[in-house]
């Protein structure tokens, strides 16, 4: 079972090669007059060029070769050899009807399934997830389930920033703010002190909030003190060589965090297979340095040993990995040179990709380069799927209003008392009970920020507006859990009523346009997953539920005879299946009520 669209190129291009000409040239697309034809082919143009002749009459010769084919109502030539393609009834109707039957409804699994780890999330220890990591959990959750659906073996992994630097920074920040933090830390370090009384002294005198606290003022000092940067790497070599007082303080700043992070990742729908960190790859990372000097490719330079990367031929020169500094510790991407390793032992995937910030693009091609040199990855099996900035509507980086980074936390409680205050201005909910009406205010929120998100392409960056992406009507999320949620509410009352969907048989306008819209169903999902890009799934479900609006409009489905309003409910319930199909595949739910 092929999608129209697909179809219909098949036969054009049969038609173009029975006229000598080349087959790819008959490929269609939706008309851009949708008034006139349902699809249109431009291949006549390029194909006369190429062989002299006029357009319109390759064109006309071209559609003669259709003649008989009862898919087409009708087949005409416009302007200098367009040719405008209108479908049957008939040929919609068997359409709309094999999308209802099929459990994918209309969307074809990959030919080739592949094994993908899609590294996304990537929150810090130590530090509570702000806004900056919206976008990665968002569009990495997305791109993990649209991935799955193809049908590829899909693993997430959170990836937690939790062994570099910013530990160094802290464990010295921490110490030296509170004397009983550091006379547990010293006397651990020292051998004379206790785990489970240590474990004491860190729980009643560090809170993430403390760290959260602690953490920017440490990160400049690093950078504005020589001295004060130096300590922090020393204190990151010795908590890598497990010194006992640095290892279980850091193992103190990870169950702080754990808790938080499981929090605002749940609130988002957002789930990983792998909750895996920089330190899992530790013990990893001793033998690879030794591997990769083996090999050759370590470098001395000023006292720390490098990979380079720079290839003949760039444009610009990129600096080289820093496997192991001055200090002798590992650096972030030695870690994520090692996590390569662990994942290629472990997991064996075809292609690794990394949802991370543009921003990280010569992070990632450094380790990529450096990766393919070692011989840990071949070329193209590490990808960077980089994405632009939620700006506020100043166009810069979204803050909170005294200048700080909003924690991601605080914006879902911003956004979900948002949706309480829509909820309520829009009279819905009034029926639910107090429970009930909490959990649809929270689908709305979620529903509100990642359409808000998603509706982009991942590239780009975009200004969030929570007054207008909360709204009910427009562009929004709200706005399609509103037509999910009008479709249940139709199909609930014909369950009451006893009346049964039937065969569907397409004749109205609204009809067909629904029906043409549930079939781009596949080229939307095969283009989100090409292009690695969510928003061609959110611009489909957009759309989808706009055509559904103009139908329930056009086309009453309770009040009509009973062939017809058996054909018009079935159609609304395939609606509401790829409806929520593809929200799903966003990582959006419907709520049953409003």
């Amino acid at each position: 079972m092929s999608d129209l669209k697909r179809g219909l190129s098949e036969a054009v291009g049969t038609a173009f090669a029975a006229a000598g000409l080349p087959a790819e040239l008959g490929r269609v697309t939706p008309s851009d007059r949708p008034d006139l034809a349902d699809f249109q082919c431009n291949g006549a143009l390029p194909a006369a060029k190429r062989a002299g002749r006029n357009p319109r009459e390759v064109a006309a010769e071209v559609v003669a070769g259709l003649a008989g084919d009862t898919r087409l109502a009708g087949v005409e030539i416009a302007g200098p050899g367009f040719i405008n393609l209108k479908l049957s009834d008939a040929a919609l109707s068997q359409r709309a009807r094999e999308i209802a039957a099929d459990p994918r409804l209309g969307a074809a699994p990959v030919v080739a399934p592949r094994k993908i780890l899609v590294d996304y999330g990537g929150p810090n220890v130590a530090k509570p997830m702000h806004v900056g990591h919206l976008r990665s959990s968002i569009i990495g959750e997305s791109i993990k389930r649209i991935y799955r659906f193809r049908g590829d073996s899909v693993v997430g992994d959170a990836h937690f920033g939790d062994w570099g630097y910013q530990m160094g920074l802290l464990i010295g920040a921490v110490t030296d703010e509170n004397p009983a933090v550091k006379g547990a830390v010293d006397a651990l370090n020292a051998g004379t002190g206790e785990d489970a009384q240590a474990v004491a002294v860190f729980e009643q005198n560090v809170s993430l909030g403390d760290l959260d606290r602690l953490y920017p003022e440490a990160a400049a000092r690093g950078k504005a003190e020589p001295e004060y940067r130096d300590r922090a790497r020393k204190l990151t070599a010795e908590l890598q060589a497990r010194k006992p007082g640095h290892f279980l303080l850091w193992r103190h700043f990870a169950k702080v965090t754990k808790v938080a992070l499981e929090r605002d990742f749940h609130a988002l729908g957002v789930d990983f297979d792998i909750w895996k960190g920089e330190s899992d790859v530790d013990q990893l990372i001793a033998p690879m340095v030794e591997e990769l000097d083996a090999k050759g490719l370590l470098v001395d330079d000023q006292g720390a040993r490098i990979i380079r990367v720079t290839r003949q031929g760039d444009k610009r020169e990129l600096p080289p990995l820093l496997v192991v500094s001055s200090e002798g510790s590992a650096m972030y991407g030695t870690t994520d040179l090692a996590t390569i390793v662990d994942r290629k032992a472990t997991f064996g995937p075809d292609q690794v990709l990394y949802v991370v910030d543009q921003r990280q693009a010569d992070h990632f091609e450094i380790v990529f380069r450096a990766a393919q040199i070692a011989g840990y990855a071949a070329e193209g099996q590490l990808e960077h799927v980089g994405f632009g900035t939620m700006n506020g509507t100043d166009g810069k980086p979204f803050k909170t209003r005294e200048g700080g980074v909003l924690k991601l936390n605080d914006m879902i409680v911003m956004t979900r008392d948002k949706a309480r205050e829509r909820l309520h201005e829009a009279g819905l909910g009034a029926e639910l009970d107090p429970e009930a009406f909490e959990d649809t205010a929270h689908k709305v929120a979620v529903a509100a920020l990642k359409f808000a998100d998603l509706q982009n392409f991942r590239g780009t960056s975009y200004v969030f507006d929570l007054d207008r992406f909360s709204s009910f009507e427009g562009k929004t999320g709200p706005y399609l859990l509103y037509q999910a949620v009008r479709v249940k509410s139709i199909l609930r009352r014909a369950a009451d009523e006893g009346v049964e969907a039937g065969q569907i048989t397409v004749s109205e306008p609204a009809e067909r346009d629904l029906v043409l819209l549930l079939d781009a169903f596949d080229q939307a999902l095969a283009d989100a997953y090409d292009k690695k890009a969510p928003n061609f799934l959110a611009e489909h479900a957009y759309k989808l539920a706009q055509a559904f609006s103009k139908f329930y409009a056009a086309c009453p489905i309770m009040t009509a005879e009973a062939p017809v309003r058996a054909s018009r409910l079935a159609l609304a319930q395939t609606t509401l299946r790829q409806l929520e199909q593809a929200l799903e595949l966003l990582g959006i739910e419907a709520p049953e009520r409003m």
